[in-house]
């Protein structure tokens, strides 16, 4: 049996129309012969989307229960059993009951999949687990119900169901998404126009990425390795020199000019890690690539031209931009073409741009040979010259004959050699020059002169130079190849260290500052911005030794000793590191101003909701009860009076209320809450709290032992605080159950349990009940303006106590008053 399709209707919120379009669907499908069931929707109560539903063969609902709550699910067997030719199953990402066949209705799908049944589903953006946390951070609404990426990547077809934000508030506003008591907090919340914006391009950036492993999927299974120009993919090639801007800069011009068009910087880093590439070029240049909205990268390879092409080919890339060489004319002669004539014979199908810059054909400059060694080999080579040239001598002129020619020739040759190896050029070349002149001095006839009468003691003369000269050259590139290794591995270990330091918590900056002082055997290190000192490690005094630009207007300045050239290119990659950190500061300073700011806009703004819409309900009521009692008063009954009053007085005291609680609310936002603390009993706040909300012993179970020392807490904001507890807590029991509120004490706390066993809150939702105006997400908003929990905990700690949520055992939620014993009893 062939395994069935699944196509998904993806959403970037609620209400876009998935479910809508799914049934439109299946009403096709059906209507063309096809034999389609109604497996499982959900109409949210909106008429267009059940006159939809109905005509379709629906399959009967499995009812569960779970804790006392009637639920029906998906029933998997009934479908299975009916087997259908397609099923359409509403919201992919959707928890069952416990007791059901699987724990995710996906999981359900899978096996109606397995059955060779095709599939239709819905999913909404915020459901996809790899884009989960993202949207939380934008709509601040956690999503606990996920469908697995790979789940959906491996659907057979995915259908973007899209709508514009301001569509989809207008549809909201006219009553077609959410019941008329809940669209006021849905504007104000999740569906405001930024949310609704970011989650609409989120879900275009999936579903495009979706698109764009689906063709790299089919381009591996059919090994085709050519380029495929389904959008622009423009690779710069990047060496670290300072003409990398250059190229970036067009690189992203080109991109730009296609819609969607993507950017990537690439540099091709030798195995061996000796290539001297300026890495101060290199950050700049990444931080430019990020700026402009590409991705920086790098590789290793010893094939610079292979290297690229490889990449640029992995990545599907359209154009290549690399610079014109920087090589001389002379260069080219000596070492032939460059990097860019075997990219562009590498290219295959790949434009290939060549941009000329200001580094290009720079004049040309023979290596130094002397520079790879230190000074004191250099004169200990000079030094075993001086003193085994004699010595050699004396040793061969007691041998010396016509016959030993060759081993007098080869036993200079080999002292060459030595002395090479020792001190390098210098010394090398002394010793060959030496040699020569004692050879022709000492051992070739007429003796005792210095006399070149045949063109082979020329020749000979001149190859020992030159073996000289290659044996030194060498000595000298190994020499500085293992100074570069030596050095490259200790800026390895600083930076690492450097990176170290800020991951284990330190301050950036002075972690930076800290360890460069260090690592240069610096007196003191400082950074300064516009004449002033920001930050320094040790104590700076005279002269800064050296001085370096960090960003536009601030300096790095070392006090102590000078630096050679190639410390100094580590130092300027510590400035762009302290450049980057002293951003980061900058930005943390900014973002520590603006949250207050936007933690107070955000208070305002759920005030104004507060106002605007809980606010008024009350007001209206009662409004309306005076006005018809004044209006009409002899047109009204005994009983319709005594309602209205009713309704008036209910209306006001609910009012009242929530003035109150905002009062609160703002006094604790001050920090102004006046508490008047004395030694309080539990029993003091228990009972009136009960009296106040009318509970008694069917509803409210009380432990509240005799040995129970009294707290120190104001009684009235107590009682408040069990008020709230107790109301919200018989909310959420189950019919028919008690709540519990007990008390106990332990060292100098006593604790005031407040246990119901309805269906509690999830560990990672629990701190967000204590925010204000907020109810878990778009719920019912007819009790209240989301204050009840939120002034409850800041009534707890004005009297230093703390409230926090527990899970009950077998369910439920458990909330904590604790608060300190009265002190009295404590210093007894």
């Amino acid at each position: 049996m062939s395994r069935g399709r699944l196509r998904v209707f993806l959403g970037a919120a609620p209400g876009v129309g998935k479910t809508y379009a799914m049934l439109e669907e299946g009403q096709r499908l059906a209507a063309l012969g096809g034999d389609v069931v109604v497996a499982w929707v959900d109409t949210h109560g909106r008429a267009a989307t059940a006159a939809m539903a109905a005509p379709l063969e629906q399959i009967p609902r499995r009812t569960m229960h779970h804790r006392g709550v009637e639920l029906s699910e998906l029933d998997l067997d009934a479908v299975l059993a009916r087997h259908p030719d397609v099923a359409l199953v509403d919201e992919l990402a959707h928890s069952n009951a416990s007791g059901s066949a699987h724990e995710k209705r996906w999981q359900d799908v899978e096996a109606l999949l397995d059955a060779g049944i095709d599939v239709m589903s819905t999913v909404n953006i915020q459901h996809i687990a790899s884009l989960n946390d993202v949207v939380e951070k934008i709509t601040k609404v956690p999503q606990r119900e996920t469908v697995p990426d790979e789940v959906l990547r491996a659907a057979d077809q995915i259908e973007l169901v899209d709508l514009t934000p301001q569509a989809l508030r207008n549809r909201l506003s006219d009553g077609h998404v959410y019941p008329a008591e809940r669209i006021d907090a849905a504007l104000s919340h999740y569906f405001r126009l930024g949310n609704l914006t970011a989650l609409r391009e989120l879900a275009l950036l999936w579903l495009a990425d979706e698109v764009d492993s689906a063709l790299q999927n089919y381009r591996a299974q059919h090994n085709i390795d050519g380029t495929w120009e389904a959008r622009e993919r423009v690779v710069v090639a990047l060496t670290g020199g300072a003409e990398g801007e250059t190229l970036l800069r067009r690189g992203a011009r080109i991109a730009s000019r296609s819609s969607g068009g993507d950017l990537l910087a690439v540099h091709v880093s030798s195995p061996d890690g000796l290539s001297a590439t300026n890495q101060q070029n290199l950050a700049a240049q990444r931080a430019l690539v990020e700026e402009l909205g590409g991705t920086f990268h790098e590789i290793v390879g010893q094939d610079v031209p292979a290297s690229l092409i490889s990449f640029a080919k992995g990545v599907n890339a359209t154009q290549l931009v690399i610079g014109v060489s920087r090589r001389s004319w002379l260069q080219t002669v000596l070492t032939g073409p460059g990097i860019g004539n075997g990219v562009v014979r590498q290219s295959g199908s790949i434009d290939v741009h060549i941009v000329t810059h200001a580094e290009a054909g720079r004049r040309f400059a023979l290596p130094s040979v002397s520079g790879g060694l230190t000074a004191r080999r250099r004169w200990v080579g000079f030094a075993l010259a001086l003193v085994l040239g004699p010595l050699l001598t004396l040793l061969l002129k007691t041998i010396r004959s016509d016959d030993a020619m060759t081993a007098n020739v080869l036993a200079y040759q080999l002292l060459v050699i030595v002395i090479a190896l020792v001190g390098g050029f210098g010394p090398a070349l002394f010793a060959a020059l030496m040699s020569g002149l004692t050879l022709d001095y000492f051992f070739i006839s007429p003796y005792y002169t210095i006399t070149i009468n045949q063109p082979l003691h020329a020749l000979g003369l001149g190859l020992y130079v030159i073996n000289a000269l290659l044996v030194s050259y060498v000595v000298d590139q190994a020499a500085r190849r293992t100074r570069l290794a030596q050095r490259s591995a200790a800026e390895s270990e600083l930076l690492a260290t450097v990176a170290g330091s800020v991951l284990r918590g330190q301050d950036a900056l002075a972690a930076l500052l800290s360890r460069t002082r260090e690592a240069f055997g610096f007196n003191a290190v400082r950074v300064v911005s516009d004449g002033t000192e920001v930050a320094h490690d040790g104590t700076p005094s005279g002269d800064p030794s050296v001085q370096l630009p960090v960003g536009p207007s601030a300096g790095l300045e070392a006090f102590g000793p000078a630096v050679d050239a190639s410390e100094r290119r580590l130092l300027e990659v510590i400035a762009t590191q302290v450049a980057a950190a002293l951003e980061h500061s900058a930005l943390e300073e900014t973002a520590a101003t603006v949250g207050p700011l936007a933690v107070s806009d955000k208070v305002r703004s759920a005030l104004l909701s507060a106002v605007s819409h809980d606010l008024r309900r009350p007001l209206a009521a009662a409004m309306a009860s005076v006005g018809a009692l004044r209006s009409m008063p002899e047109d009204l009954s005994a009983q319709d009076r005594a309602e209205l009053l009713a309704t008036a007085d209910e209306s006001l005291q609910t009012l009242s209320s929530l003035v109150t609680d905002l009062l609160d609310a703002s006094r604790l936002e001050a920090g102004i809450l006046a508490v008047a603390a004395r030694p309080v009993s539990a029993a003091e706040v228990v009972l009136p709290a009960l009296d106040e909300l009318g509970l008694g012993p069917s509803s409210v179970t009380l432990d509240l032992p005799a040995q129970v020392p009294p707290m120190q807490a104001d009684p009235v904001l107590l009682q408040r605080v069990l008020v709230n507890l107790l109301a919200n807590a018989t909310r959420f029991n189950p019919p028919g159950t008690p709540v519990r509120l007990a008390a106990s004490s332990l060292a100098d706390v006593v604790e005031l349990r407040v246990v119901d066993h309805g269906p509690g809150v999830p560990d990672d939702r629990k701190d967000l009940i204590f925010t204000p105006f907020q109810r878990l997400g778009d719920t019912d908003n007819d009790r209240g303006i989301g204050l009840g929990l939120a002034l409850s905990k800041g009534f707890t700690e004005g009297m230093s106590g703390t409230l926090t949520a527990e899970d009950t055992p077998g369910g439920g939620l458990t909330m904590v008053v604790s608060l300190p014993t009265a002190p009295s009893l404590v210093s007894a």
